[in-house]
């Protein structure tokens, strides 16, 4: 994936290409690709971090897919050692972390518009790194020879800080980012902002968005922190409130330049996987098929087609699977959401209920399921036809606990296409219900793997590196 990574930067701008990949062997010269260049590749490579490996492992173990064959099967079997090297190394690090470090070390001082972007987009790589594998280089990593065997950072402090260690916390990386962009700038992006378009108030949008999602990933262990970060945002009164402003990667139809979710079921890897028939189930219980097609294809015209989580049987012949839909893949073209809107309605549905911030958990709760079908394509009378024949699924009821699991449970449908929020959620709350995968196997075939396991090149290179490694039925810092 290396490979298609620098490709998709380069088409992007062809002259600068030379440039993308001095700039990888040598992130101390800068000289060699200024900001405009390098922001695209940026963005791009979040995109390309969130969808690829990391994103498709993930949306198996939380079952919306089931692992067929390849590295798909692998998932599903929870057989997870010697993978994700490469979404290590080029995907996160030697990739989006030193170019974005690169970014505002060139910037901050005179055009701090783009220091301000990279901030951001740093704050959410560095996020979905230590949410997904724990303790990581954080506070030392991607500043080149200069840490050459960077500490790993606990979680606990990169989410929280730790002054004595010099670790900023990712809540203030985000807010040094949103003061950057409120700064006199010498040059500004445009169209080398592929997102918004240089608008900077659509990024602090997207930043004060970042602070929610961050306080309600931390919100079982540190409820009181969480509280008054999601209070401050309320306040201030910025933030994703709409579809139209969405943190979503772009991609497009060309060769090279597709979406990746769209690389694994159209092109390189079409045989690897297919809707699993236990999210099948599910959607079917909640009588919620309409949206179910705008996610996934309905190849027998009349029905959809899945297969049980690490079935041993033959897969339908791959023209029967139900994969991806044009919601999710487009022809290459559909973006891969990041933040949106949806999931800002059920941070805020969830804090209200278990924080007790501001507002009504119910009617945020029902925003967002109807922010999640229009977003997908349904239509207004689609959408109130299914809450008048759909009203104990869209209506909290019950105990506080068995409301939080009615939130997550829609907010796991609306985030098909992003499989690592919801395994963020799964492993956070324990909702959506799931069972283990058929035959599986891996550290514990009796869990669904709570954490990542370290690669094999960081942990031959890097001596910091915990060893033994933390098995993967060890929860991580805010998992439970």
């Amino acid at each position: 994936m290396k490979k298609i990574i620098i490709f998709a930067a380069c088409l992007l701008s062809m002259a600068s290409c030379k440039k993308f990949l001095d700039v990888n062997k040598n992130p101390n010269s800068p000289t060699d690709a200024p900001a405009k260049v390098l922001l695209p590749t940026t963005t791009i490579g979040l995109g390309w971090a969130n969808g690829n490996e990391l994103g498709r492992a993930a949306a198996i173990f939380v079952q919306y897919n089931a692992g067929i064959a390849n590295n798909a099967l692998l998932y599903e079997n929870y057989n997870l050692d010697g993978a994700f090297g490469n979404q290590w190394d080029y995907e996160v690090y030697n990739g989006a972390i030193n170019n974005l470090r690169l970014i505002i070390s060139k910037t901050e001082d005179s055009s701090p518009a783009y220091s301000g972007i990279a901030k951001l987009q740093l704050a959410y790589m560095f996020s979905v790194a230590t949410d997904l594998w724990g303790d990581v280089p954080y506070s030392q990593a991607g500043f080149g020879l200069q840490f050459k065997n960077p500490r790993y950072d606990s979680q606990q402090d990169i989410y929280q800080g730790n002054s004595s260690l010099g670790i900023t916390s990712l809540f203030d990386l985000v807010k040094s980012g949103l003061d950057d962009l409120s700064k006199t700038s010498a040059t500004k992006p445009t169209t080398d902002d592929l997102v918004y378009g240089g608008a900077l108030d659509s990024w602090k949008k997207v930043g004060n968005t970042l602070l929610l999602k961050f306080a309600n990933q931390i919100s079982v262990v540190n409820p009181t922190l969480a509280k008054s970060v999601i209070s401050d945002v309320i306040t201030g009164n910025n933030f994703i409130t709409d579809n139209s402003q969405d943190f979503a990667i772009p991609f497009s139809t060309a060769a090279g330049n597709q979406n990746p979710l769209y690389q694994q079921d159209f092109a390189s890897f079409k045989d690897n996987q297919m809707l699993s028939s236990r999210f099948l189930a599910r959607i079917k219980t909640l009588n919620d098929t309409v949206r179910l097609s705008k996610f996934y294809t309905k190849p027998l015209t009349t029905r959809f087609v899945g297969y049980e989580n690490g079935a041993v049987v033959a897969a339908p012949a791959v023209a029967t699977r139900s994969i991806y839909n044009t919601y999710v893949v487009g022809k290459g073209d559909a973006p891969i959401r990041l933040l949106t809107n949806f999931q800002v309605k059920f941070i805020l549905a969830e804090s209200a209920l278990k924080l007790g911030t501001t507002g009504n958990a119910n009617q945020f709760f029902q925003d967002g399921i109807k922010a999640s079908m229009a977003k997908v394509g349904m239509t207004t009378v689609e959408i109130n036809q299914y809450f008048t024949d759909n009203p104990s699924v869209v209506t909290l009821a019950g105990t506080d606990e068995q409301k939080l699991e009615q939130i997550i449970t829609q907010k796991y449908i609306a985030w098909v296409g992003n499989g690592i929020e919801s395994y963020n959620d799964f492993r956070r709350t324990g909702y959506p219900r799931l069972s283990v995968s058929t035959n599986a196997k891996g550290d514990d075939p009796t869990t669904i793997p709570k954490r990542l396991p370290y690669t094999l090149n960081e942990g031959n290179s890097n001596p910091n590196q915990p060893k033994p490694r933390p098995k993967t039925n060890v929860k991580v810092w805010w998992g439970q």
